[in-house]
């Protein structure tokens, strides 16, 4: 399986596709031959080398949730209302 990341565009190459993007400490050379070029501070999702889609802005937090849960399910600290209380307030309504 693999995860896609969301990650911060930073610089770009001269003279290609490939871009400078970060996300925390981490910082890597991706391509951008799937999402076309994109200004610096733009999010992206990251996954094997590659940007493959642009992060809208009201997109960024329900991706940072879905993987603050997935980290607190690898510490046994998991709590599906702490974590997704946007599907929590959904299930509420009906």
């Amino acid at each position: 399986m693999c995860l896609s990341v969301p990650m911060q565009v930073e610089s770009w190459e001269a003279g290609g596709d490939l871009a400078w993007v970060e996300r925390g400490e981490r910082r890597e050379r991706i391509s951008m031959l799937l999402t076309g070029p994109q200004p610096r501070g733009t999010w992206v999702l990251v996954s094997l080398g590659f940007a493959r889609e642009v992060v809208e802005p009201e997109r960024l937090p329900l991706i940072e949730d879905a993987l603050a849960a997935l980290a607190a399910s690898l510490e046994d600290g998991y709590d599906p209302a702490a974590h997704f209380a946007d599907l929590d307030a959904a299930r509420a309504k009906d």
